[in-house]
């Protein structure tokens, strides 16, 4: 293996341990950890903080253009290649939460892929996005751009569940 291909499983690493610990400091704060919960979360801090020194090892971060480029590719295949499949197999097994989170984020993906291309047509001519506001659902990661529908058209949850991000 070389240095680039220790760093990509570094990086995988750690971007999956920052999202565990994330979840582990909710769930200790849930049952009255206090202090548990903010070691995991200083603890998914220093693993997205390795993550970001990774990715620019790896000389991931282009311009902006370049990065939504990548994005939209990435995105275009996990919801026309990979989710699907993965939706068929949890189907074939009867795992029904695991094909209602394959389904709820290949839909949001695509909506992903959309809003990317969205963004690379106005940075492609010198321009900024042209939102007010800009939304996400908490179950599904749909994201809506300055109004929010009065449910989720992926996931059905109510207008008041949407985050605006800031």
């Amino acid at each position: 293996m070389t240095t680039m291909d220790n760093a990509k499983d570094a990086f995988a690493g750690e971007s999956q341990a920052n999202r565990k610990y994330t979840n582990f400091s909710e769930k200790a704060a849930a049952e009255g950890f206090t202090n548990v919960s903010k070691l995991f979360k200083a603890a998914a801090e220093a693993e997205a903080i390795h993550a970001k020194r990774l990715l620019f090892v790896m000389q991931k971060v282009g311009s902006t253009e370049e990065n939504l480029k990548g994005s939209v590719e990435g995105e275009t295949d996990e919801f026309e290649t990979m989710y699907p499949s993965f939706v068929e197999m949890a189907e074939k097994e009867g795992e029904s939460e695991a094909k209602t989170v394959f389904t709820h984020a290949m839909k949001a993906e695509e909506v992903h892929a959309k809003k990317y291309t969205e963004a690379l047509e106005a940075v492609s001519n010198g321009d900024d996005l042209k939102v007010k506001k800009i939304f996400l659902c908490p179950v599904c990661g749909n994201i809506e751009f300055d109004e929010i529908p009065e449910q989720c058209p992926i996931c059905g949850v109510p207008a008041r569940m949407f985050k605006e991000i800031e």
